[in-house]
């Protein structure tokens, strides 16, 4: 078999994440072998590793960008040389490697007018931002729309396509990242280390709590008729109260919901088509290269990423 570099997590020992040498993937009949020449950390990697959560392969990853190298024998959809990105969160991750596989229908073609480094930066965060707006959330022009956590990677993407759908957006995050919050399109920035922005006297009909801890009434409070509140990211404490009162909480006019993001290639390329002509774009805090993942993951659970921080692979 041949080898390739990879990313393993390994539950005992020191060191979790170990830079190694593992058996190169082979495609099955449905699947594509992709090169990979860069990935990026999301919340999916860093929180499924406290919980215990591992790839079959050990492999994390979610996000993909390269080039096909293989394809199984019943592939209709690529060939050898395209490239593709995509969310491979829902087929088994692996994308912290020099190699992975992927089944045909999980990737898409890689806009010409993107880099890799800026099509690896967008899967996974950018499909929860859209599937909060635009699913669960039924976002309208117009709307008074407030943004917790609006720093991170999906709070980046969320503002942007709030900003895209014609929101009123209102955005809290921490004063390094208050600037680059109104350059992205938030009206207003709430800066939460100066201000608490839980005492303003604005309702909101959209509230997105993309990162913070605060009380699920106290959101529910801000909320104007008829208004609804998703639970996009934040603790595991707070993930857990979502979803074991969202539904008691969501009696009435109020709605407060949890999103659990999906892979979705209808939602990747109408993403994908807004980055290539620039009416969105993914912001990127640093680069590591593969070795230095751990790195990266330990600077991801800091929780003080400005936008994404990518895994350059090739």
């Amino acid at each position: 078999m041949q080898k390739m570099k990879a990313i393993i997590y390994q539950k005992r020992g020191a060191e979790k994440l170990v830079y190694t040498d593992v058996e190169k993937p082979v495609p099955k009949e449905n699947e594509v072998l992709i090169k990979v020449v860069a990935s990026s950390v999301n919340a999916a990697d860093y929180r499924s590793m406290r919980l215990g959560i591992v790839p079959k392969r050990k492999i994390f990853g979610a996000d993909v960008a390269g080039r096909v190298e293989l394809v199984g024998r019943s592939v209709s959809l690529w060939k050898e040389g395209d490239e593709v990105m995509g969310d491979l969160s829902g087929s088994g991750f692996g994308c912290f490697a020099e190699y992975t596989v992927a089944p045909e229908d999980k990737v898409i073609q890689k806009p010409v007018e993107l880099s890799f480094a800026e099509a690896a930066a967008v899967p996974l965060a950018a499909i929860t931002a859209i599937q909060a707006l635009r699913g669960k959330g039924k976002i309208q022009k117009g709307q008074k729309v407030l943004i917790v956590g609006s720093g991170g990677g999906v709070g980046t993407f969320t503002v942007q396509l709030a900003r895209y759908f014609g929101a009123e957006i209102t955005a809290v995050c921490s004063t390094r990242n208050a600037e680059q919050s109104r350059m992205l399109g938030a009206q207003t920035v709430i800066d939460y280390t100066q201000e608490n922005f839980t005492r303003t006297r604005q309702r909101f009909d959209l509230i997105l709590a993309v990162n913070g801890n605060e009380a699920l009434l106290t959101y529910r409070r801000l909320l104007a008729p008829g208004g609804t509140y998703l639970m996009v990211g934040g603790s595991m404490t707070q993930i857990l109260k979502s979803l074991l009162f969202g539904k008691l909480l969501s009696l009435g006019r109020k709605k407060m919901l949890a999103v659990s993001a999906k892979a979705n290639m209808a939602d990747l390329e109408f993403i994908a088509a807004l980055a290539a002509k620039g009416q969105i774009k993914p912001v990127i805090d640093r680069t590591y290269t593969l070795e230095q993942m751990p790195e990266a993951m330990e600077y991801a659970n800091t929780g003080h990423a400005q936008g994404k921080l990518l895994i350059k692979v090739e």
